[in-house]
Parts: structure tokens; C-alpha cells; sequence
């Protein structure tokens, strides 16, 4: 009897640690229908990690028909919004290579330069006052690249009106960032360096803020040089379209002085 009980025992929890080791997928015996009904609310919903899960599947089982492309589609965003940078250009690369000609192409390219505006914000700027300007721009590049071609492609996109916007603001920011480059040379003593990019802001970046404090740099930097004519040009042009800047009697007092 304690044989045929032992026996017994053993068949339960073969039974019970076969049943534990099957999980089975919820999402299984799903349409395609159902998959990406059920990504659509979980991305709505702001369930991101879910949302990829359904979305992912539903292109691994179902990898042809519009759903499969609303899939590609939509993941992009989710990407974007769980945070994973990289995942979601690669996403949005893939879809514009496979659809070139989809009535909602312009999104992908849309979200391509969405997803680098916001790549560099990290954890830190929702919390300290970090000046933009100091950091590495390539991030700042890119964005502007994909919004501009974005409006190059598409210019009666539903988006290029909000590209255009983030392109003001993300030119502002690399013609800052050459200005702190400057200021960062002159620093050092390196005063062609320093004059080369405030230059640069002058030639390339026409009708952003930073161009009155390039010219303001140029007039200074040419005076430490001994290049008075320079400075005396630099310094005429600021007064002529910027009369008002306050970087004007700077210069005039350095003039003065020297």
C-alpha cells in the first residue's frame, strides 16, 4: 500500500511542476484584430512596454495586410514614448524603406526627428538648469536634418507646420552652441579658433540671436589680435542691424581704452 501511495504522490507532482512549466500566451488563439485592437488601447492607455509586446506579435504572425503596416506604423510612436530611442528610429527607417509611397510616410519622418529633438533629454534636465548650448549637437543636427527633409518631401504635410517651429528652435541652439565654442577658445587663447566660429555664427546662422554676440566677439577678438580694421567692420555691421545691442559701447569703450 505505502508503494502504490509513494507512486501516487509522485505522479501529482510530476504532474503539477509539468503544468507549472507551460505557461501558456494569453494572446495565443488572437486574430490580427483583436492583437491590434488591444496594442492600440494599451499604447492609448500609455502602456508602452504592452503595447510593443501586441504590436510585435502581431507582425511576427501577421506580416502582411494593413494591419501589419498600421503596426509598423504605430510602434514607431510607441517606441519613441517607452523611451527607446534607437529601437524607434530604426522602426521608422525601415517603414519609410518598405512603404516609401504610404499616404502616412510623412508621420515616419515626422517621428524620426521627434524622437532625436528629444533624444538628449535625459533625467537630469527635468531637474537642473542645463544650458543646451554646451553639449554635444548631434542629436540637435539630426532632428533638424529629418524635419527638414520632412518639409522638403512633404510640404502640405498635416506635420511640417510644427517642423518648421522645432527647426527655429533647433537652429537657435547649434548657432548657440558655436558661440560657446568660441567663448570657449578664446578662454584658451586660441583667438582664431575663437573668431573662425563666431564666423561661422554670422555666415551660417543669419536671424538667430546669436549672431549679435558673434559680431560682438569678432569686433573684440580682432582688436586682441591687432586687426583694427577687422574690428572696426565687425562693429559697423553690428551697429548698422543691431543699433541697439549693448555689446556696441563695450567695443566703443575697449576703443577708448586701447
Amino acid at each position: 500500500m505505502k508503494h502504490y501511495l509513494l507512486v501516487w504522490v509522485l505522479l501529482v507532482v510530476v504532474s503539477g511542476c509539468s503544468s507549472f512549466g507551460s505557461t501558456k500566451d494569453p494572446t495565443e488563439d488572437w486574430t490580427v484584430e483583436q492583437l491590434y485592437n488591444n496594442a492600440k488601447k494599451e499604447l492609448a492607455e500609455g502602456n508602452y512596454p504592452t503595447s510593443i509586446e501586441y504590436y510585435e506579435k502581431l507582425e511576427a504572425r501577421f506580416p502582411f495586410g494593413v494591419y501589419a503596416q498600421q503596426a509598423q506604423l504605430d510602434v514607431i510612436y510607441a517606441y519613441y514614448k517607452d523611451d527607446q530611442a534607437d529601437a524607434a528610429i530604426i522602426a521608422a527607417d525601415r517603414f519609410i524603406r518598405l512603404y516609401p509611397r504610404h499616404p502616412s510616410v510623412d508621420y515616419a519622418y515626422y517621428l524620426k526627428g521627434l524622437v532625436n529633438f528629444e533624444r538628449d533629454r535625459g533625467f537630469f534636465d527635468r531637474f537642473l538648469p542645463i544650458d543646451k548650448a554646451q553639449r554635444d549637437q548631434h542629436a540637435t543636427t539630426e532632428s533638424f536634418q529629418n524635419f527638414s527633409e520632412l518639409i522638403t518631401r512633404f510640404p502640405d504635410s498635416p506635420y511640417a507646420k510644427d517642423a518648421q517651429q522645432r527647426m527655429i528652435y533647433l537652429r537657435n541652439n547649434l548657432a548657440s552652441h558655436e558661440l560657446y565654442i568660441a567663448k570657449y577658445y578664446i578662454v584658451r587663447g586660441a583667438y582664431v579658433a575663437a573668431v573662425n566660429r563666431a564666423k561661422r555664427v554670422v555666415e551660417n546662422y543669419q536671424g538667430t540671436p546669436a549672431v549679435p554676440d558673434a559680431l560682438v566677439l569678432m569686433a573684440k577678438i580682432y582688436k586682441a589680435m591687432g586687426m583694427q580694421d577687422l574690428s572696426d567692420s565687425a562693429l559697423e555691421v553690428l551697429k548698422h542691424n543691431y543699433p541697439t545691442h549693448q555689446g556696441i559701447q563695450e567695443i566703443e569703450a575697449l576703443t577708448v581704452q586701447g
